[in-house]
C-alpha cells in the first residue's frame, strides 16, 4: 500500500503569522503520526517563511519515538541545506530545483542540464546513508536520467494532474505520470508522488498508476483539517490511498 507522508509546511506557515508559537508544528506532527501517517515531510527554505531550522531538529526528535515512521526533507541542494540534512540524517531527502523565492515547487529537475551537479550531491548524501529522491515532471526520459545520476527514487510532480482533474486533460496527465512511473520501475527506482493531491483526485490517481511507494501531501491535508481535524483527515487520506 502507498505510504502517506504528511507535509507540515502549511502548519508552520500559519504559526509564523504570529509570534505566539501556535499551532505547534511538533504537536501536529505527533497527531498525524498517531492517526496512522507513515511519516513527516518538511521543506525548510532559507528564509524560514514556514518550516524553521529548529523545527527540523524538533521533528527528528519526535520521530525517534516512532521507529516505523520516516522523515523526508525536501529542498534545493545548496550547501546550507546539505549541511542541515547531514546533521539530522533523515530517512530520505527529496531534491527539488526551486529558486528560494518560489512560493512552492512548480516543476521537476531537467536532469541532463544538471547531471554532474546532481551526481555529486547524491554521492554526498549517500555517504551520509540518506536515500535520495529527485523531483521530476511527467517525462519518462527523466527516469533514466535519475538512475544515471544515482538517485534511489523519483518523486512525480503531480501539480498539472491536480489542476486538470475533472477536465478532459486529466487523463492525459495521468497517462504520462504512469509512463514515467513505469520507466522508473524498469530501471529499479522507487516512485513517490506529490503536489496538489486531494481527496477528490487521489483515488483516481492511485487507481490509474503503477504502484506508488509514497505520497507527500500537505496543503490538501491542512485545508481539510480545518473542517475535520487532523486525525480524521489523515484517516480519510489513508483510506483514499487504499482504493487500488
Amino acid at each position: 500500500m502507498t505510504k502517506l507522508s504528511v507535509n507540515l509546511n502549511a502548519v508552520a506557515q500559519l504559526r509564523n503569522r504570529r509570534t505566539i508559537g501556535w499551532p505547534d508544528v511538533t504537536r501536529i506532527g505527533r497527531m498525524v503520526l498517531d492517526a496512522g501517517a507513515d511519516g513527516l515531510t518538511v521543506h525548510p527554505r532559507p528564509d524560514e517563511r514556514h518550516i524553521r531550522r529548529q523545527d527540523v531538529f524538533d521533528l527528528k526528535a519526535l520521530l525517534d519515538n516512532y521507529p516505523s515512521a520516516e522523515f523526508n526533507i525536501e529542498g534545493y541542494p545548496a550547501d546550507p541545506f546539505l549541511e542541515l540534512v547531514e546533521t539530522v540524517v533523515p530517512d530520505q531527502v527529496t531534491l527539488v530545483p526551486d529558486d528560494p523565492s518560489q512560493s512552492t515547487s512548480d516543476h521537476g529537475w531537467p536532469i541532463p542540464q544538471h547531471e554532474d551537479f546532481l551526481r555529486r550531491v547524491i554521492e554526498r548524501l549517500h555517504a551520509a546513508d540518506i536515500r535520495v529522491s529527485l523531483f521530476v515532471d511527467e517525462d519518462p526520459a527523466m527516469a533514466g536520467w535519475a538512475h544515471a545520476v544515482g538517485a534511489d527514487r523519483i518523486e512525480l510532480y503531480t501539480g498539472p494532474y491536480g489542476a486538470a482533474h475533472g477536465t478532459a486533460n486529466a487523463n492525459a496527465h495521468l497517462a504520462r505520470l504512469a509512463d514515467t512511473a513505469r520507466a522508473a520501475r524498469a530501471v529499479g527506482l522507487g516512485v513517490n508522488a506529490g503536489h496538489d493531491l486531494t481527496l477528490t483526485n487521489l483515488p483516481t490517481f492511485i487507481i490509474g498508476m503503477p504502484t506508488i511507494d509514497e505520497t507527500s501531501i500537505g496543503h490538501g491535508i491542512t485545508a481539510d483539517a480545518l473542517e475535520w481535524g487532523f486525525p480524521e483527515t489523515v484517516r480519510r487520506y489513508i483510506a483514499a490511498l487504499s482504493k487500488r
